[in-house]
């Protein structure tokens, strides 16, 4: 079976079927499912699909561009529910920063403080932390590991590929593999893939984003895991279901919580 450790199911695309998407991932063999908190807004919708669900689990967090929205008190009312398995998805996202050098430097400095709140409120949680990096790798490791974030580890969703965040293995960080790793351009990715230790490998969809090949263009859903698994196992040469079991061994090993059910 698989866990898909990140995917958006509280996403506006999936009201009207949602349950549709979920029969199909059930068919698809995927076991259960890990709702990244993101935006404050759509969280009671996450919660909602949990409770209606054994198999759905949510995370409290805000993702990096919603950093202003960031509001702890708000999130602590979910912090205690027992489908809350993590925090985030937190982190750094430099992609799309403003050009305007002191709305940059503005921006930089609230995703740095609302990161560093979310892994100090992982920590009091004892809860991993779900974490999103992109073009902002140093400045990420280097907050991890100066706010000690491997007291409670966490996954690197969507890993991008940087050699460096390697070593944050030995910090019981984990390595969320999705999509991008059957895209054409994936080459970094493909390379530096077995380099991440097979005990720290996941599984993810970061859907609806990042459609896996072939059904790019499409939304994503969980379902479409069975592709990235293949691949992982094409490229390591490793039986596919060897990549299932470890995999989700992996999942279970970080979120304690779904050692009890599955």
């Amino acid at each position: 079976m698989i866990i898909d450790t990140h995917v958006h199911l509280d996403d506006d695309r999936y009201i009207d079927d949602v349950e549709d998407v979920l029969e199909r991932a059930k068919s698809a063999n995927v076991a259960a499912h890990i709702i990244p908190g993101a935006d404050p807004k759509h969280l009671q919708r996450a919660v909602e699909l949990c409770e209606k669900n054994e198999n759905i689990y949510f995370s409290i967090g805000v993702h990096p561009y919603d950093a202003q929205n960031y509001d702890e008190e708000y999130l602590l009312q979910f912090a205690t529910h027992e489908k809350c398995i993590a925090v985030g998805e937190c982190g750094l996202d430099y992609f799309r920063l403003p050009d305007d050098e002191v709305e940059k430097k503005d921006v930089v400095a609230k995703q740095k403080e609302v990161f560093i709140f979310q892994i100090e409120l992982a920590k009091r949680l004892k809860k991993p932390l779900i974490v999103h990096i992109r073009d902002a790798s140093s400045d990420s490791k280097e907050i991890l590991l100066r706010y000690g974030a491997g007291e409670v580890g966490g996954v690197l969703h969507c890993f991008n590929a940087d050699e460096q965040l390697l070593s944050l293995a030995e910090e019981n960080f984990y390595f969320g593999i999705g999509g991008v790793l059957t895209f054409k351009n994936a080459r970094k990715l493909v390379q530096v893939l077995p380099r991440i230790p097979k005990n720290k490998l996941l599984i993810e969809t970061d859907a609806p984003y990042l459609t896996p090949h072939p059904h790019r263009g499409d939304r994503n859903e969980p379902a479409y895991t069975t592709f990235v698994a293949k691949k992982i196992s094409d490229l390591l040469e490793v039986p596919l279901e060897e990549i299932e079991s470890i995999t989700t061994f992996n999942a279970k090993e970080l979120f304690r919580e779904l050692k009890e059910v599955l």
